[in-house]
């Protein structure tokens, strides 16, 4: 396996980036200035520049088992790190969860005594025990296993989306509305992708020709929208 990565590094050293040697120097010496944020999956059938066709520079990825946000006042970590970075250092103004179906992550969730075989993996994934919640409550009982694990997956992005409000950052640029976050789900075997409608409250497939919903999209500043001017509008009145 080893010697297949050495040869895709030589394939790209040698027949890739000459072609974009240009794009690279730029980079560095402009610096990244990603369009979004994507929060999505380790699983290694899930590449979001590869489902995007997304060059060199226009992606910050972080990726982790099950594509988890922990809420901001409990952990700090990678995730925490990057979302806080991306949104203050490199001003990006979307943020994307994405996740798959077949998630392992999510099967982890409804697998009873996980934690005695993996326990740092069971304790990660309590941050979605609220989506296995809401399927295992609020959806019927008779739905088919394959059935269940897409509806876990599903509701996984919306708990994500919820945790993410919670980090200051996002929290603040949402509020002045230079932030608008968006709900993704890829389907594996055929190749969808499912987005989350916020004012729709479900999930549609993405058509070519459609205007891509958001789950949450950037809103007027609070001032504004409450009708309190500048304070030179003030001191006119």
């Amino acid at each position: 396996m080893m010697d297949n990565i050495v040869q895709g590094f030589t394939q790209f050293r040698e027949q890739v980036f000459p072609s974009q040697r240009s794009v690279y120097q730029r980079l560095v010496h402009d610096g990244q200035k990603p369009k979004a944020l994507v929060i999505s999956c380790a699983d290694s059938r899930v590449v979001p520049e590869l489902i995007t066709q997304a060059g060199p520079g226009e992606l910050f990825v972080t990726r982790n088992v099950g594509n988890i946000v922990p809420p901001f006042a409990t952990m700090m970590g990678g995730v925490t790190a990057a979302v806080e970075y991306a949104v203050m250092a490199l001003n990006v103004r979307d943020i994307v969860v994405c996740g798959h179906s077949d998630c392992g992550a999510m099967k982890g969730l409804l697998t009873p005594g996980l934690g005695e075989k993996m326990p740092s993996v069971a304790a990660w994934l309590r941050h979605g025990e609220a989506a296995r919640k809401i399927v295992c409550d609020a959806y019927p009982d008779d739905i088919d296993d394959k059935r269940r694990l897409h509806a876990l997956a599903m509701e996984n992005v919306l708990v994500q989306l919820n945790h993410l409000r919670t980090h200051p950052a996002v929290a603040s640029a949402l509020a002045s509305g230079q932030l608008t976050l968006h709900g993704w789900l890829f389907e594996i075997e055929t190749g969808h992708l499912l987005v989350y409608d916020g004012e729709a409250g479900r999930f549609v497939v993405l058509a070519e020709e459609d205007e891509l919903p958001v789950a949450e999209a950037a809103a007027s500043p609070r001032l504004a929208a409450a009708g309190v001017g500048a304070p030179e509008a003030r001191a006119a009145e």
